[in-house]
């Protein structure tokens, strides 16, 4: 339970979230901590008394944007916009002390582990005193019982079911910002989603670090696949998806269940990186030997047509021209129905910065990166033409932000913010509804349709 702090009664916080689904779950229990301490949550950065930015620190990308956005807020602050400027999150957690030498504008910084003192944290800012450090070993892990506030719309959440990783990839930082995993309590996790379907939620979405390992880190018996039996059970839920899946822990019971449960969204998030077995094992990842080939067939062969998302990293240290041909067979006979590619990035801290022979030149890896892309748009047309004729399930979201003349909406197939929408040109239909669409054209992102009936 929160108590209002009396300090901050109607204090002003404007909030700017950075970076995945799993870092915006933070930022809502951030809020709803904050909006239970007696702040005022604003919209609008002119009627703060604090800026709040929830920060990214996993690639150089998300580096670079958490700096932008906190020197841009600095400026703010400077001529005047706003009292206490506070930075939380996985840059942060990466960074620590040196950041206050770098950046001396902010008044307080929090990691990723910490973020549940923020309350006490504006209230002693208030109080005077600052600048202020929480950066620990990252230990902390909400749960039902911790206020949240969702900005997701009202029929759509995300469902964070672990903390932190146990994996090791060579050239990832996340268990150095994050921790070890952590996984939440099943009925803890129910009880949760129970109360997002009364309040009007349709779609949950699973996300953690690596959410195939769920329970692995607790006796509670087979993990995601029992969590999975119980929230088929919660009335009012229609579609539970499924994000972050490390494709060494997809199971066969994992894919029967998902043959089986129409409530189970036929859709898979699944980050391959790569197919070359000498570039995996540099990676550090395909320890059970099983070829991401595999895998494919597997899922390829249930009755249930099942849509891929992959992502997918060229240019690491050692990838020869022969393993990217091999990579760009593996998408052109993958046929993955949406894909994100990245280039190898040498992240301080990780294994793989500290590679220094066989480095793949940058303009290299980024023309690799092009020609991937670029043979996936014209896969992901073609896979979508597949869809013209048929009916599918299609969640709407409201009009579409371009013309009030179209609905936009997403089938089971896809996922929020990532993959696309289905622009609806035809028939009316109230926002949180799901209502079948009649496919009528195809794009290498988006879908056309008509709603039926």
């Amino acid at each position: 339970m929160v108590v209002e702090n009396q300090s901050l009664h109607m204090h002003g916080v404007y909030c700017i979230s950075l970076g995945c689904a799993k870092n915006l779950v933070d930022t809502e229990h951030m809020l709803g901590l904050m909006q239970a301490g007696g702040c005022r949550l604003t919209e609008a950065l002119s009627e703060a008394d604090t800026v709040l930015i929830n920060t990214c620190g996993f690639i150089q990308e998300a580096v670079e944007e958490a700096i932008g956005a906190i020197l841009d807020a600095a400026r703010e602050k400077a001529s005047g916009t706003f009292r206490n400027l506070v930075v939380t999150g996985c840059f942060v957690q990466r960074y620590g002390y040196k950041l206050a030498r770098e950046i001396p504008e902010v008044d307080a910084w929090v990691g990723t582990g910490e973020f549940h003192g923020i309350v006490d944290v504006l209230s002693a800012l208030e109080a005077g005193k600052g600048p202020l450090f929480l950066i620990g070993p990252p230990r902390y892990q909400a749960d039902h019982t911790v206020p949240r506030l969702r900005t997701t719309p009202f029929f759509s959440a995300y469902l964070k079911i672990s903390e932190g990783c146990s994996h090791r990839c060579s050239y990832c930082c996340i268990p150095r910002l994050r921790g070890p995993l952590r996984s939440r309590n099943l009925d803890s996790l129910v009880l949760e989603a129970e109360r997002m379907v009364e309040n009007g939620v349709k779609e949950i979405n699973l996300v953690g670090q690596d959410i195939t390992a769920y329970g692995r880190d607790r006796s509670e018996g087979s993990g995601l696949e029992r969590l999975l039996r119980r929230l088929v059970n919660v009335k009012g839920l229609a579609w539970i998806r499924l994000i972050y899946c490390n494709p060494e822990g997809i199971t066969d019971a994992l894919l029967e269940l998902i043959e089986a449960e129409e409530k189970i969204c036929p859709y898979l998030d699944i980050p391959l990186q790569h197919v070359s077995p000498a570039v995996l094992q540099a990676m550090g990842r395909g320890s059970s030997g099983r070829s991401p080939w595999d895998l494919i067939e597997r899922i390829r062969s249930l009755k249930r047509c099942v849509a891929i998302r992959t992502t997918l990293m060229v240019g690491f240290p050692g990838e020869t021209d022969q393993d990217f041909d091999e990579l760009l067979r593996f998408v052109q006979d993958g046929r993955f129905d949406h894909l994100g590619v990245f280039s190898f990035s040498p992240e301080s801290g990780t294994r793989a910065a500290r590679i220094k022979t066989d480095i793949v030149p940058g303009k290299i890896a980024a023309a690799r990166r092009r020609k991937v892309m670029q043979l996936q748009s014209r896969i992901a047309k073609k896979v979508k033409q597949r869809l013209i004729g048929d009916i599918l399930p299609v969640l709407i979201e409201g009009y579409c932000p371009e013309t009030e003349l179209l609905l936009s909406g997403r089938a089971s197939i896809m996922a929020p913010e990532v993959d696309g929408q289905v622009l609806i040109n035809k028939g009316t239909g109230v926002e949180g509804a799901i209502l079948p669409v009649r496919i009528t054209e195809a794009h290498p992102y988006d879908l056309v349709g008509e709603i039926v009936g």
